[in-house]
Parts: C-alpha cells; sequence; structure tokens
C-alpha cells in the first residue's frame, strides 16, 4: 500500500521522502502523499464547483475522529495511523482551496503558505522547542511557496508568491532530523528559483545538493 501511494509522488518528493528517518518516514509519506493528492484535485480541468467539493470531503474528514473515516481509501488508511495532529491538515486543505480563486493575491498566497506550516507543524508534534518548530514552519512555508512560483503562469501572481519567498529570507539554519525531508524540498525548491529552472531536479548540481543536505542537513 505504501508503495502505490510513494508513485503518487512526484519524483523531488519521492527522493526528499528517502532521507526521512525510519520512525516517521510513514508520517512524512502520509503528509507528502495529502499535499499531491489535493494538488491533483486543484490542478485537474474542469468546473472548480467540483473541486470545492473534493477539497471539502477531505476538510470533513479532518474535523473527525479517526475511527469515523471510511474504509478502503488507502491514503486515509495510512492517515488513520498518522502520529501527527490530523486536525492540522484541514488547513493545507483550506490553502489550497485558495488557489481555486480566480485571482491570487496576498490573502490567498499565505493562506497556502500557512496551510503548509501547519500541516509540517503538526506532523513533527512540537511541544516545547519553540525555536525549532518556527524554524519548520518557515521552511515549510519557502518550500511551498517557490514550489508554487515555478508553476504560476500568470506574472503578476509569481511576482507577489516571490516577493512573499524573499520575505522569510535564505538562512533558517538547520532543521530537526525529523523534518529532514522538508529539508532537502527547500534547498532543491529555492536552487530551483535561483537558477530561474521549473524542474527541481535539473541536473547533477540538484542531485548532489540533495545528498548534502540529505545526510548533513545544510
Amino acid at each position: 500500500m505504501t508503495a502505490d501511494l510513494i508513485e503518487t509522488l512526484p519524483l523531488p518528493q519521492r527522493l526528499a521522502l528517502s532521507y526521512a528517518p525510519r520512525r516517521n518516514r510513514d508520517n512524512v509519506l502520509a503528509l507528502l502523499a495529502l499535499n499531491a493528492r489535493l494538488s491533483g484535485i486543484v490542478r485537474q480541468q474542469g468546473e472548480p464547483v467540483i473541486a470545492q467539493m473534493k477539497l471539502a470531503w477531505w476538510r470533513d474528514r479532518f474535523a473527525q475522529d479517526t475511527s469515523e473515516w471510511p474504509v478502503g481509501e488507502p491514503l486515509l488508511a495510512l492517515l488513520s495511523r498518522y502520529e501527527g495532529a490530523t486536525e492540522m491538515l484541514g488547513s493545507l486543505v483550506d490553502g489550497w482551496e485558495g488557489l481555486l480563486s480566480e485571482t491570487l493575491g496576498r490573502q490567498e498566497i499565505e493562506g497556502f503558505a500557512g496551510g503548509h506550516a501547519d500541516a509540517w507543524s503538526g506532523m513533527l508534534n512540537f511541544s516545547d522547542k519553540c525555536g525549532e518548530e518556527e524554524a519548520v514552519r518557515r521552511a515549510a512555508e519557502q518550500w511551498s511557496l517557490a514550489d508554487l512560483a515555478m508553476n504560476l503562469s500568470d506574472e503578476r501572481e509569481r511576482a507577489l508568491t516571490l516577493e512573499r519567498v524573499r520575505s522569510i529570507g535564505q538562512d533558517q539554519g538547520r532543521l530537526p532530523r525529523s523534518a529532514r525531508s522538508l529539508t532537502v524540498l527547500r534547498g532543491l525548491a529555492l536552487r530551483a528559483l535561483e537558477r530561474g529552472s521549473s524542474d527541481l531536479l535539473d541536473g547533477p548540481g540538484a542531485m548532489a545538493m540533495a545528498l548534502r543536505l540529505g545526510v548533513v542537513g545544510r
């Protein structure tokens, strides 16, 4: 089952997942697979109302206790064993839904970034490590916004997204080991932006960076 879910991930995310510590690898897979599912819903062709209905289904699940979830859906089955805060995943759904707006403004862009930050923070279950939590939140915002910018065709929307990425800053320090996959994704996304590339894995340099970030953490 997990192998099938891994196949749903874009190649850069599959690579990043390989650097997740064994103890929380299923949690990272669940979060990345959910993000990929939501991305597919939003980016599909068709009426926005259909996408909104599909997103609402996921939002409703995260407002329920896992014991009430329907059976037979592989991603839900994995999420039922999720060790993070499932209620925080509703914010990720909200962030993706904001992209269905006719035009993206600062509110939608902030919501998208915040949804990813909430999801990663909730997945790692921070308690009193406030400094680490803030670093993870900012890294999640950077990765999600950089990836979004590379997929926007509207120049105004792209400029607003890049403005938000740059406002976060570059050097956020080393993230906790449990967020190693996010470290890889953030590094690859920022590298691609700097190079004007739309491909996170655009050559040997990208693979070398992924290896360094995955092993060393910075």
